[in-house]
């Protein structure tokens, strides 16, 4: 009995050891370490820009009204079209202002036939003062008589000036040069004209070659925007697009930076100038102008998708020799050309994960491969195709597209 108790406990030993190997052989061999797309970060010269969206105005705005009141009898101009200075727009009827233009002339006729009279008188009475054969008090009545004739005279002169000034008046030409509306009044209507009061508006001008480009700018970027002029703000470039466009054509200069920051909302004006030959650029119209806020520097780029939050910090997540994940604190400085600029805290022979960073956990190791091998992840960790503006392995040497000036 106890031999056959002996036989059985050794083979269940050996059963229980056979399928303790089972099970060893069974279990799955450990994961590789997460892949990743590792980058060095580009050096390359930049040059920190500001953005700001404003809206274009004209350089002078000019409303047409009558100074003299009258019927509406022409108007010589398309509704909408380019007029130039000194061209005709509107004509009220004249004969009114022509008749007393006609009289006033009369009168100043009539002023100088009295005026001669008077002298002739006055010379007269001086060669009788001579002979004793008239009065003193006759000889002062005839000195006063032609100082109210050359009185008269002066008064009928302005009266002449006046007159021909409401005729000038009733032809209304333009003021400036630029682009008309259209006409607020048609032919045969009563004008209301004046220099007060309520007046007829006719029309309304804009100039349009050259243009203003008004934006505000809070204090931050005014202060950048000082340093970098070091107090002489005007003459400086700035570039502008329009909202649709993708790329800065356009070239102005700053010609104005008000005087006092708006205690409301914070912000001061600023008023670029640009050349408008083609009329392109209307008054009301928004676009983006871009202004440099610092000299050219050497700067390190990365991606800005490779940037993370960690509570207050911004972080890269760095893969050290031996394949190990560091998170790196880093100061962040503006978007260039698509990609984030690094002020501190990793150099120009860091590996910095740009894809992947979902399966990246610092202390943890990982198979970093360089941008543009196959097999990559996409940003975030999802699976898919080389990063979108991720720079290739060997920083500065091979700048992405998007970098490229």
């Amino acid at each position: 009995m106890r031999s056959a108790a002996v036989v059985l406990s050794s083979f269940a030993f050996l059963l229980l050891a056979a399928c303790g190997e089972n099970r060893q052989a069974q279990q799955p061999p450990a994961p590789p370490p997460p892949t990743v797309t590792v980058a060095k970060p580009v050096k390359k010269t930049v040059t920190e820009r500001d953005e700001h969206v404003g809206r274009f105005v004209a350089a002078e705005s000019v409303e047409i009204r009558a100074r003299v009141s009258g019927y509406l009898d022409e108007i010589h101009f398309r509704d909408g079209q380019t007029v130039e200075k000194g061209q005709l727009l509107f004509t009220v009827d004249r004969r009114t202002y022509q008749t007393a233009f006609e009289q006033t002339k009369a009168d100043l006729n009539r002023a100088k036939a009295r005026l001669e009279n008077a002298a002739a008188e006055l010379q007269r009475s001086e060669k009788l003062m001579g002979t004793g054969n008239i009065s003193d008090q006759l000889y002062d009545q005839r000195v006063a008589a032609k100082r109210d004739a050359e009185a008269q005279l002066q008064s009928a002169e302005a009266a002449l000036r006046r007159s021909q000034l409401d005729l000038d008046f009733t032809e209304l030409r333009s003021p400036v040069s630029g682009r008309i509306g259209d006409r607020r009044v048609s032919v045969g209507n009563l004008v209301t004209g004046g220099t007060a009061g309520n007046t007829t508006l006719l029309a309304n001008i804009v100039s349009m070659d050259p243009i203003f480009f008004e934006f505000t700018v809070d204090e931050g970027s005014y202060l950048r925007f000082m340093r970098m002029t070091g107090g002489d703000k005007r003459g400086m470039p700035v570039e502008m697009k329009l909202l649709e466009e993708a790329d800065y054509n356009a070239r102005g200069t700053i010609d104005f930076v008000d005087n006092v920051i708006d205690q409301s909302s914070g912000t001061i004006r600023i008023r670029a100038t640009f050349q408008n030959p083609r009329g392109l650029f209307t008054p009301g119209m928004f676009g983006k102008v871009r202004l440099n806020t610092s000299a050219p520097y050497e700067a390190l780029l990365v991606p800005d998708a490779a940037v993370m939050s960690d509570q207050s910090r911004k972080v890269l997540m760095t893969v050290t020799a031996d394949d190990t994940v560091v998170p790196r604190p880093v100061q962040l400085g503006p978007i260039y050309d698509g990609l984030r600029v690094i002020r501190s805290g990793v150099g120009p022979e860091d590996t910095v994960i740009v894809n992947g960073l979902l399966r990246a956990r610092p202390g943890a190791k990982v198979t970093p491969r360089p941008a543009g091998q196959p097999g990559q992840g996409a940003p975030g960790g999802a699976p898919g195709g080389p990063a979108a503006g991720a720079p290739p392995a060997g920083g500065a040497a091979a700048a992405p597209a998007a970098a490229q000036k």
